[in-house]
C-alpha cells in the first residue's frame, strides 16, 4: 500500500512537468520568431534607405553612373536566371554551357550598344585603326559573333541532352530579349535625358509601395493566383496615388535642365551640365476647351505643361501593365521552387526581385517617347557619324570641300584661307 501511494502522486507531476515544457518550448519558438522578424525588418528597412540613398547618388552623378548602373543591373539579373538552369546542366556534365550564356551576352551587348558608345568616344575611336574597324563594321561584326555562337552550340550537342540543351538556348535568349534588349531600351531613354529614365523608375517604385500600403490597409479580394498576396483593392489604389506622384514628378523634374536635356556627352553631373532648347513637352500651352463643356468649367481655354498628360501616361503603365512583369517573375520562381532570385541585396533577395517591373516599364517609355514625344532632330554627332561610316576617304575629302566652299560663300573664311585649305587637301 505504500508503495502504490508513492507512485500515484507522481504521475501527475510527471505530466505537470511535459506540458510545462512544452509550453516554455513554444514560448522561445514566439519568442525567436518575433526576433527573426524584427531581425529581417532591420535588415530590410535598412538596406531600403541604402538603395535610396545609392539611386539619388546615382541620378546626381549624370549619364554615366546612370548607364553604368543599368549595365551591371542588366548583367546581375542575366547571372541570376541563367543561374536557375546551370545546375542542372553542370548534373548532366554539359560541356561550354555556361561559358556559351555569357558569350552570348557579350555579343548582344556589343551589337545593342555599341553603336551609342561609337558615337559619344568617336574621336578616340575613329582616331584608332582597329576600333574604326570595330564601329565601321559594327553589324557584320555582330551577326558573325552570333554566328559563331550559333556553330559553337550545336557543336556542343551531346547525345541524349538534345531536348534539355535547346531548351536551355531558349531560356538564354528569352532572357537576352525580356532582361538585355529592354536594358538597352532604358539606356537610350538616359540619352534622351534623365527625366525619362528618373519619371518611369520612380513610377514603378511609387506604385509598388501603395499597392503594399493599400492593399494591407483595405485589401480583401484576390488580384492574381501567381501572387496570392496582391489584391483588387491595392491595385487600383496604388493607380490613383501613382498618378498623383506622376503629376509632381513632373512639376519639379519639368524645371531643371539637368533633367530634361538629352546628353551631350557622358561627363554630365548635377554640377556641370549643359543648357539646352527644351522639347516642346516641357513648355506650357495653350489647350481649347470643347464648345459643350465651356458653360460648365466657366473657362474657354488651358493652360498647361503636355509632360503632365504623358506622365498621366507612363503612370497608367505603371500601375496597370507593369506589375505583370513582377507576376512573370513569381511564376518563374515557382515553376523553379525558390523563393528569391538571389540574396544580393539583404532582406530583398536578388537584383531581379527588386527589378522585374522596371524592364518592363523602360521598354514602354521608349516606345511612347520615340512615338508621342520625341523630335527626331539630327545632331552634329549623327551627322559626323554617318559621315565617317557611309563614305570613302575620297568622298569624306570632297564633302569637306563643298563644306569649305559653303562657308566662304557664306563669309566665314576668306577666299585666301580658303585657297590655302584646298592647297593642303590636295
Amino acid at each position: 500500500m505504500s508503495v502504490e501511494a508513492t507512485k500515484k502522486p507522481g504521475k501527475p507531476e510527471t505530466k505537470i512537468a511535459v506540458e510545462q515544457s512544452k509550453e516554455s518550448k513554444e514560448k522561445a519558438a514566439v519568442v525567436n520568431e518575433r526576433e527573426k522578424k524584427k531581425q529581417a525588418f532591420i535588415t530590410r528597412t535598412i538596406w531600403t534607405l541604402v538603395m535610396i540613398l545609392y539611386f539619388f547618388c546615382v541620378v546626381a552623378g549624370g549619364h554615366l553612373p546612370l548607364i553604368a548602373s543599368v549595365f551591371l543591373f542588366q548583367t546581375l539579373t542575366f547571372k541570376e536566371i541563367i543561374a536557375l538552369t546551370s545546375e542542372p546542366a553542370r548534373d548532366k556534365n554539359i560541356p561550354y554551357n555556361k561559358s556559351l550564356n555569357w558569350y552570348f551576352l557579350l555579343a548582344t551587348v556589343y551589337y545593342l550598344d555599341g553603336e551609342s558608345f561609337f558615337h559619344f568616344f568617336q574621336e578616340t575611336i575613329y582616331s584608332n585603326r582597329f576600333l574604326s574597324v570595330l564601329a565601321i563594321h559594327h553589324k557584320f561584326i555582330s551577326y558573325s559573333l552570333f554566328i559563331a555562337g550559333f556553330i559553337f552550340f550545336v557543336w556542343t550537342l551531346k547525345k541524349g541532352f538534345y531536348k534539355f540543351q535547346f531548351a536551355q538556348l531558349c531560356i538564354t535568349h528569352m532572357t537576352l530579349i525580356l532582361v538585355v534588349f529592354q536594358s538597352h531600351l532604358i539606356m537610350d531613354n538616359l540619352l534622351n535625358g534623365i527625366i525619362w529614365f528618373l519619371l518611369p523608375a520612380t513610377l514603378v517604385i511609387v506604385n509598388d509601395i501603395f499597392a503594399y500600403l493599400v492593399g494591407i490597409t483595405f485589401g480583401k479580394t484576390q488580384l492574381i493566383e501567381i501572387s496570392p498576396k496582391k489584391t483588387v483593392e491595392g491595385f487600383v489604389g496604388a493607380w490613383i496615388f501613382t498618378g498623383i506622384s506622376a503629376s509632381c514628378l513632373a512639376y519639379f523634374a519639368s524645371k531643371s535642365n539637368y533633367l530634361i536635356c538629352p546628353a551631350q556627352n557622358l561627363s554630365t553631373t548635377i554640377f556641370n551640365f549643359p543648357d539646352c532648347d527644351p522639347n516642346p513637352v516641357f513648355i506650357a500651352q495653350y489647350y481649347q476647351v470643347p464648345k459643350d463643356l465651356v458653360e460648365y468649367v466657366g473657362l474657354e481655354y488651358v493652360i498647361f505643361k503636355p509632360i503632365y498628360f504623358h506622365a498621366a501616361m507612363l503612370a497608367t503603365f505603371a500601375s496597370l501593365i507593369a506589375p505583370f512583369g513582377g507576376f512573370f517573375a513569381s511564376g518563374l520562381k515557382r515553376a523553379f521552387g525558390i523563393k528569391d532570385f538571389g540574396d544580393t541585396i539583404p532582406g530583398h533577395g536578388g537584383i531581379t526581385d527588386r527589378v522585374d517591373c522596371q524592364f518592363l516599364m523602360g521598354s514602354f517609355s521608349y516606345l511612347y517617347y520615340q512615338t508621342f514625344i520625341s523630335t527626331h532632330n539630327v545632331n552634329l554627332g549623327t551627322v559626323l557619324q554617318m559621315a565617317l561610316i557611309n563614305l570613302s576617304l575620297p568622298e569624306l575629302i570632297q564633302l569637306t570641300k563643298s563644306l569649305l566652299k559653303y562657308l566662304m560663300k557664306a563669309g566665314a573664311i576668306t577666299d585666301t584661307k580658303y585657297q590655302k585649305i584646298l592647297e593642303l587637301l590636295e
